[in-house]
């Protein structure tokens, strides 16, 4: 049995401001999972916080590329050099984010090791990038285009080791039936589900062909990439986009339970999450339970 590490990376950095003036809660994510005894029912190791820069545009304007862009490239060599530490030991890492652009941590930390997957669960591809938009800046909606080696070359090519992922060893499930995004993908190659799919095929089914393929490559393993928002807004409001269509708990729990239990994945971020969005704690209960029950078996 691997050792679940539970780490804090509540960076909002790669997040636009919800207000003029305000600052993204989902920092607050870590925190709220733990008040439901995350650590506790996962049985798991207590691995710390990394702790992240403050959150500041600055004189930031549109065209100016990604904002908090130095803050994110050392927080990404921070957070990914305590991942590295963990996956070389052997442990199982759950990271509690954070928005989405922790991600780059781990996906850095694993290029530094060798070759891996990423099985990213999501409502949005996140592939935004100076390809295809003119509005590039919110780093979380653009951390799997920076993943894959496109971007500026200041987060997408830390350290020299651009792209952290391959095209061909990303796979993206739970996006929007009408994302925008899927002809460029389809173009790619990418492999993409959307909820829509999932349901016609099975979650179970659709994420037993997932972890075949991602065993079946020549990869060191795979990372498992959890955003919030893939669930939809009737069971899961918190979130910064939330858009109609995601999954239900009873459909995303069986997707997490069979990627977390391929021996060959190697560790959990979940993001996006936002406490001040939801006073009564709902989410962070519900959230807490599908992960717990991700690597417990249970429902």
């Amino acid at each position: 049995m691997r050792n679940i590490v539970v780490i804090d990376a509540p960076s909002n950095l790669g997040l636009r401001p919800p207000s003029p003036g305000t600052v993204p809660g989902c920092c607050k994510l870590a925190g709220a999972l733990r008040e439901q005894g995350i650590v506790r029912r996962l049985g798991a190791l207590e691995g710390g916080v990394v702790v992240p820069p403050r959150y500041d545009l600055g004189t930031w304007q549109e065209g100016d590329g990604v904002f908090n862009a130095a803050a994110l490239a050392r927080y990404t060599r921070t957070l990914a050099d305590r991942l590295e530490r963990h996956v070389r030991a052997g442990d199982f890492p759950v990271v509690l984010g954070g928005d989405c652009s922790i991600q780059l941590g781990a996906s850095l930390a694993l290029r530094r090791i060798g070759r891996y997957g990423l099985a990213a669960v999501d409502a949005s591809a996140d592939f935004r990038h100076p390809g295809n938009s003119d509005r590039i800046g919110a780093a979380a909606g653009e951390e799997m285009a920076l993943a894959t080696g496109r971007g500026q070359d200041d987060l997408a090519d830390l350290e020299g080791l651009g792209p952290y992922v391959r095209d061909e060893d990303l796979r993206l499930f739970g996006l929007r039936d009408g994302d925008e995004d899927r002809a460029e993908l389809t173009g790619l190659k990418i492999p993409h589900l959307t909820v829509g799919e999932i349901r016609a095929w099975g979650p179970a089914e659709v994420a037993r062909a997932v972890v075949v393929s991602l065993e079946a490559a020549p990869l060191d393993g795979f990372w498992v990439h959890l955003d919030a928002d893939v669930l939809d807004p009737s069971v899961m409001p918190a979130v910064d986009s939330p858009d109609d269509g995601g999954l239900l708990p009873d459909e995303l729990a069986p997707l997490l339970r069979t990627l977390v239990a391929s021996p060959r994945c190697v560790g959990l971020n979940v993001t996006i999450y936002d406490p001040d969005l939801d006073p009564e704690a709902t989410g962070a209960a519900l959230l807490t339970d599908l992960v717990v029950g991700a690597f417990s078996g249970q429902p």
